[in-house]
């Protein structure tokens, strides 16, 4: 018999206070049949009911090995996608709040990137020259066409090594959708900047010439991450003037100027584990998303480390804030009341190819 399931408008004007403790019975009901995960920017209401944490490759592969029927991901939807193509058939993925995206993700969509590599194939044949390698910030349609053109998916801490793998088989990369990452990561692998050039979508031919394409050796999609574009060169100049034995650590999405300007480049895990490893005393900079940087700084503070958060206004990723104790309290109540809402399930003939592009991942890095 199908069970209907419980609108969530009630769940909405919930108390804070309220829906944390149906939070905890829907929970206790539910025992281990259902995992939460939590990417670290997510919102801390909702982070201290976290069965695991860590950036979203990492949470899909340690959810994939668990015993638990429902995979319960608190981030956007790319994060629920990559759950469900590397979970077991049986497990489901569910997002509490399908408004949770990722504006990054959104800026390469499939159709852009198609009509890019039609209009590539004008100028060079891109299934013998290009190697095309999406960001895992990126949604699954993306993933699976890397999949069927050869390519690959990369993170933010494999990117380079990623790079590698896709210059051993073709002499140029086209890199979506995070610009900066793509950049930095080739920077670090010594490619000049001259050769690395960007791809407007909206632009014919990228608004590129055939000899700039030519000569390019990465092309770069012209997409950022609307939290870490806000940080700047000054606001580590300022820090450095007050504080000249502060450290600087950065996130890779962050714009080129700052990454070079930080002591320290790295994905969320490498920032939390450079800071808890880093001298008691020592002060940081952090250029990442501040409900990380918030949760970072109150358990090393104890060390009498000081963290810092590198932006100038309050700079969160404002897509993860929708989920909110309210949502995940209604997916917990309708799960433990036997309804899934909100099962995010990649279509076979997508889940396909982009897994083939993850396993290239994994067995490169």
């Amino acid at each position: 018999m199908q069970i209907a399931a419980i609108s969530f408008d009630k769940f909405n004007a919930l108390a804070d206070q309220e829906a944390q403790e149906r939070i905890r019975a829907a929970r206790a009901r539910l025992g281990k049949r259902a995992v939460i995960l939590c990417h670290h920017y997510q919102r801390a209401d909702v982070f201290r009911h976290a069965d695991l944490t860590g950036d979203s490759l990492k949470l899909s592969r340690l959810a994939s090995q668990s015993d638990a029927e429902f995979i319960v991901f608190c981030g956007v939807h790319f994060m629920a996608e990559v759950a469900d193509i590397l979970s077991r058939p049986e497990q489901v993925s569910i997002l509490p709040d399908l408004a949770a995206g990722c504006s990054m993700a959104d800026m390469a969509s499939l159709a852009k990137v198609e009509r890019a590599w039609r209009e590539l194939s004008a100028v060079l044949d891109p299934d013998e020259q290009v190697t095309p390698v999406t960001y895992i910030n990126s949604a699954a349609d993306l993933k699976a066409f890397c999949g069927e053109h050869g390519g690959i998916v990369c993170t933010s801490s494999n990117a380079p090594k990623i790079l590698e793998w896709a210059f051993a088989r073709r002499a140029k990369v086209l890199f979506f959708p995070d610009q900066h990452l793509g950049r930095w990561s080739g920077y670090k692998m010594g490619i000049p900047m001259e050769e690395m050039v960007i791809w407007n979508p909206d632009l014919e031919l990228g608004g590129l010439t055939p000899a700039q394409i030519a000569q390019a050796r990465i092309i770069l999609w012209h997409g950022y991450c609307s939290v870490h574009q806000m940080f700047q060169p000054a606001q580590i100049e300022r820090f450095r003037a007050q504080y000249p034995d502060g450290k600087v650590i950065s996130h890779p999405e962050a714009p080129f100027e700052v990454c070079k300007a930080s002591d320290a480049v790295g994905s969320t895990e490498k920032i939390i584990t450079t800071v808890k490893e880093s001298a008691a005393g020592t002060r940081w900079l952090v250029g990442t998303e501040l409900n990380l940087v918030d949760r970072l700084a109150d358990e090393v503070k104890h060390e009498g480390k000081i963290v810092q958060f590198m932006g100038g206004v309050i700079c969160m990723c404002s897509t993860m804030q929708r989920i909110d104790p309210q949502h995940l309290a209604w997916t917990l109540e309708n799960l433990a009341e036997g309804k899934v809402v909100n099962r995010i399930a990649v279509p076979p003939h997508e889940a396909a190819p982009a897994k083939i592009a993850l396993e290239r991942m994994l067995a490169a890095s």
